[in-house]
């Protein structure tokens, strides 16, 4: 490797792009096209650093494969950050194990966090728990070593551990200090932003506070009944119940958390659950039979008592009643919260990353911009959206990953 190249690493390594693009910037052999691939991925050109990375793959060829894997690992990177969520996933695990087996063991870990990056952001967390567990190569790099470390972070945020999550930031944050790339020290910032912001709301005998994760952490270790809107769930310390498919009676017990210990009359019960303007008898017929399922959905936890008005939740052990509720309330909460990380996201992304179709994100997606809450940018498959986040919250809580014990 020429000393040119070998320059233009070392800039690249300390986050310095401008000054490795000065010295390959007119070059076109297989190495430089690679360090000019990284350089405009870190100055936020991507489209053109793909193109970039997939040049230097094709140029290194077959004949030099630790190289091809690395510029496969590059790509992968690249595409993650401009949510090219559909990207192939066996490429990257061939490559992982390309340098695993050449002897590029801080490649092929950081080809491997790259995996877990990329589980987190379409909520499999327990996959992504399970590849980061795995034996890290010794002495990795203090880059390496913050990137590993907002895994574990975002990890423990999404079960939320969050004494572990602030352990895992200030690991991290020192590590991006000692890296000395400023872009890193940001990221570290930003991660550490969702701890000290609200991420819920409460409600509890009609008086609402907002909560910030640990917050929410220690309610639900409480001995509250707990009715979590954000998650559809009824639950307390040791028992979750849950009504995700069935929002109707998600929506009564709801309803019936808010106004603990009083009660909800029928009328308004008929009318906020079934949305009919007026009650006549089958509507009330038909509240009599979802109370009646609900009633035995919730025996574990809490009864529906008839009053002489309506209805009201009467729990049997737990002295509270809290409602926990999204920072926002708004129909298009989940697609907001990935928007709001400040990247230009696809549709079709966002439909792999919640787990639904891409119309059905198609569809809140035009409802969000005739809102005036998203933009776009580009047309047909090229076309990307985004939102600026929301100041003063965070959407942690908004994203679509279960809370412990469901």
């Amino acid at each position: 490797m020429d000393s040119l190249i070998t320059a233009a690493a070392r800039a690249l390594a300390a986050g310095d792009p401008f000054g490795a693009l000065n010295r390959v910037a007119l070059r076109n052999d297989a190495p430089a096209l690679a360090l000019r691939g990284i350089a405009m991925a870190q100055l936020g050109d991507l489209v053109r650093a793909k193109a970039l990375m997939r040049s230097a793959a094709r140029a290194f060829g077959s004949k030099e494969p630790m190289a091809r894997a690395r510029c496969i690992v590059a790509e992968a990177e690249i595409a993650l950050v401009s949510r090219d969520l559909g990207w192939p996933a066996k490429a990257l695990d061939a490559a992982r194990v390309t340098l695993e087996a050449h002897g590029d063991s801080v490649n092929a870990a950081h080809a491997r966090y790259l995996e877990v990056r990329h589980l987190l952001l379409i909520g499999h967390l327990d996959e992504a728990e399970h590849r980061l567990a795995e034996r890290d190569p010794p002495h990795l790099p203090p880059a390496l070593q913050a990137a590993r470390e907002l895994l574990v972070a975002g990890i423990a945020m999404r079960r939320l551990r969050t004494k572990e999550a602030r352990d895992a930031l200030a690991n991290a944050g020192r590590a991006a200090r000692q890296a000395g790339i400023p872009a890193l020290t940001s990221e570290v910032e930003n991660a550490s932003l969702v701890l000290n912001t609200p991420s819920a709301r409460l409600m509890v005998r009609g008086k609402e506070r907002l909560l910030l994760l640990e917050e929410v952490e220690a309610l639900l270790a409480s001995k509250a009944l707990v009715v979590d809107a954000c998650r559809h769930v009824v639950r307390d310390a040791g028992t979750v119940i849950p009504l995700a498919r069935r929002p109707v009676l998600f929506a009564l017990a709801r309803m019936l958390g808010e106004a603990w210990p009083g009660d909800v009359s029928r009328d308004t019960l008929v009318a906020r659950a079934f949305r009919a303007k007026r009650a006549d008898e089958s509507h009330r017929a038909r509240l009599r039979v979802e109370v009646g399922r609900l009633r035995a959905m919730l025996s574990p936890l809490a009864d529906v008592s008839a009053t002489k008005h309506g209805f009201a939740l009467v729990p049997h052990r737990a002295r509270e009643v809290a409602v926990l509720m999204r920072p926002v309330e708004e129909k298009h909460a989940a697609v907001l919260a990935f928007l709001a990380d400040g990247e230009w996201w696809s549709s079709s992304a966002l439909a792999l990353a919640l787990g639904t179709s891409q119309r059905t994100v198609q569809r809140a997606l035009d409802a969000l911009a005739e809102a005036g809450k998203v933009q776009s940018l580009g047309h047909a498959r090229a076309r990307r959206w985004m939102t600026p986040p929301v100041l003063g919250f965070t959407t942690t809580l908004l994203l679509p990953t279960p809370f412990p014990g469901e």
